[in-house]
């Protein structure tokens, strides 16, 4: 299966401690940058259909939770850390160059 390399935003332009919703190539996509850390995942709760970007972020532990019904997701592995979720939602490699936040997207 052929990556794709694709250009989100700059970095500058993702508030700190923040999540944002993007949707490129058919992925729907939250992006998450905690200090110089980026992280990107999928933005639909595994749980039900509702955005992730919209949840709050916990920094300390690097986790996501989903406004509606309260899982948690971990921001490296995409694995729910409570329920009601159970199953994982994706996670996309992401890198910062030149000031500018890439994904590999499938």
């Amino acid at each position: 299966m052929s990556q794709n390399r694709v250009t989100i935003c700059p970095l500058d332009e993702l508030a700190e401690s923040s999540a944002r919703r993007f949707d490129i190539d058919g992925h729907r996509l939250a992006v998450v940058r905690l200090g110089d850390d980026v992280f990107v995942i999928g933005d639909r709760c595994s749980h039900a259909d509702y955005s992730l970007s919209e949840g709050e972020l916990d920094a300390a532990e690097q986790t996501i939770e989903c406004w509606k019904h309260g899982s948690t997701f971990s921001l490296k592995s995409g694995e729910p850390t409570c329920l009601p979720a159970t199953k994982p939602v994706p996670t996309y490699d992401a890198v910062v160059s030149d000031g500018m936040i890439e994904v590999v997207l499938p």
